[in-house]
């Protein structure tokens, strides 16, 4: 084979054989393509698509490109959950503990933030000492002996993917939907999950914008599932304004110790609980959805989550006693107020923005390389549909850089609209898919 026919047959909308893409990702894993040919293979699959079959052979062919996590030596069905990203979102953070505390096993192998976006293991390290490089052999030992692991993906697991989602970052192609499809899908399969949960965000702040473009990544990540032997749900949830009220990690890491302590944002309670139920109900420890929200629901009032995340937190060598005493996480010198120029409601959010704005105080990254300030971020004080006053405060940011601020500030002004007449907020969950196989 070559990779130049290859190249063409795509670009004139001709389908790969399984051996094709097996031989392709070979080379994309070992480097014998060169970046300019995957570059002009990705761009072709972006203008010609792939067929459902083409796409759940790629997700395989990436998944074993490298190591895997062997997990068969933990008892019981193993369910994993991803999100597409979004702001906001600390769900892995209640959702894991909650999910462990229900006697379903999480081994949960996260990313980090960039962009607008947050990173589950920059939010963990805001517990003084947490450690989120784990061995393989380390993380699957944690699990069976307490329940729950989450680690930072290691540099051998699908480097075909790794490669390929570098190229595609400098390309234009990153929304590609079978190529988001296949990268996300082929890192659960090799993290070694049985069972499959999938929040697909849609809206401002999320990479799917239009419902249509959601319901097809939801679908299509559900199909590969059936083909790789993996049963998966995909829940299509909002993102036009942030999940939680806090944005940046030592924030959410306090928003998420509230939830579980039954005192969180009701929509990020709402979602977890959801989310949740699904996982059980996949794991086989609830007869349906509604079942194991049940479950999860007296599990977050009796304080069990709590304790498993506690002992998470000791287990990864962080400062267990942060999870009852928030004061010992990392906290901004400075803090300043974005307030309203009119009264009325808040009609619009942009999200992608307050995620920019975030990053802007040192939350995130603009490049992998940055250095982030744990304890920056912002807290959104108003929801869709709120009454405002006018001078009322509409987002408080935290930050230790005074330099940063006017530019956040600026960004985070122009992301709240006021109008005149109330809105109805845009619904938490848009879709189902997947859960009618049962």
């Amino acid at each position: 084979m070559r990779a130049y026919d290859l190249i063409l047959k795509k670009r004139e909308g001709g389908e790969w054989t399984r051996e094709e893409i097996e031989w392709w990702v070979r080379g994309v894993a070992d480097r014998s393509i060169p970046d300019e040919q995957v570059a002009a293979w990705a761009m072709a699959v972006f203008f010609r698509g792939m067929s459902e079959r083409e796409t759940a052979d790629l997700t395989r062919a990436m998944a074993f490109s490298g190591a895997t996590v062997d997990l068969s030596g933990v008892p019981g069905i193993k369910v994993d959950k991803h999100s597409t990203g979004g702001v906001g979102d600390t769900t892995t953070l209640v959702l894991a503990p909650l999910v462990a505390a229900a006697g379903v096993p999480v081994a949960k192998l996260s990313g980090r933030g960039l962009g607008h976006t947050g990173g589950t293991l920059d939010k963990l390290e805001s517990f003084p000492g947490f450690r989120v490089e784990l061995t393989r052999e380390e993380f699957v030992r944690q699990v069976r002996e307490i329940g729950i692991a989450i680690a930072g993906q290691s540099a051998d697991l699908v480097p075909a993917d790794k490669r390929l989602y570098a190229i595609r970052d400098v390309t234009a192609t990153v929304d590609s939907i079978p190529l988001i499809a296949a990268s996300v899908m082929s890192k659960k399969i090799a993290g070694g999950a049985d069972a499959i949960v999938l929040d697909v965000k849609v809206g401002n702040g999320a990479l799917m914008k239009r419902p249509d473009d959601a319901l097809r990544l939801a679908r299509l990540m559900v199909d590969i599932g059936r083909q790789l032997d993996r049963r998966v749900v995909a829940l299509v949830t909002d993102m036009n304004q942030p999940l939680g009220r806090a944005v940046g990690n030592a924030l959410e890491v306090r928003e998420a110790l509230a939830t579980l302590r039954g005192e969180g944002p009701p929509a990020l309670t709402e979602l977890c609980l959801t989310l949740g139920g699904y996982m059980l109900w996949l794991a086989g420890r609830a007869a349906g959805p509604e079942e194991g929200r049940s479950v999860l629901s007296d599990h977050l009032q009796s304080g069990r989550a709590l304790e498993v995340l506690r002992r998470l937190v000791a287990a990864q060598g962080g400062d267990a006693r942060a999870v009852d005493d928030p004061a010992r996480l990392p906290a901004a010198g400075y803090r300043a107020l974005v307030t309203s120029p009119r009264s009325g409601y808040l009609a619009a959010v942009d999200t992608q923005a307050v995620g920019t704005a975030a990053m802007l105080l040192g939350a995130g990254r603009a490049r992998k390389e940055d250095v982030i300030d744990l304890a920056a971020g912002l807290v959104v004080l108003k929801r869709l549909g709120e009454p405002v006053a006018a001078g009322e405060p509409l987002a408080e940011l935290h930050y230790n850089d005074p330099t940063r601020l006017e530019a956040a500030r600026a960004v985070l002004e122009r992301a709240f609209v006021v109008g005149d007449e109330p809105v109805a907020p845009p619904p938490l969950v848009h879709a189902v898919v997947g859960a009618e196989e049962g």
